[in-house]
């Protein structure tokens, strides 16, 4: 029984580690994205990213510098909020759900 148990334990661990079917999983990944974006907000946030890209900053103090970089940093994290929501799923896990739904069904 424990010889069994043994090499059962054995072949579940060289067929975990095996790198071929790693490297497989690790290239294929599908991406689903929901996309909820608001075109207008979009194309406002990028006329003010431009226009503070344009300006001439070598006139400007080192406060108004600094308000500029901080405004570029909100610009940059509401455009992630816009367009950044999906959901990212790898081949594994589509695998698994697809063996959790025939499983079920």
């Amino acid at each position: 029984m424990r010889k069994t148990l043994l090499v059962a334990l054995a072949i579940m661990m060289t067929t975990m580690i095996c790198p071929n079917t790693k490297a497989a999983f690790v290239n294929r990944l599908t991406v689903v994205s929901l996309p909820v974006i608001d075109l207008a907000k979009e194309n406002s946030i990028t006329v003010r990213v431009n226009e503070i890209r344009t300006m001439d900053k070598s006139r400007l103090t080192h406060e108004e510098k600094k308000g500029l970089r901080k405004e570029l940093r909100s610009l940059k994290t509401q455009l992630k909020d816009l367009g950044g929501r999906g959901i990212y799923l790898s081949a594994g896990a589509i695998i698994i759900i697809i063996l959790l739904l025939i499983l079920i069904l």
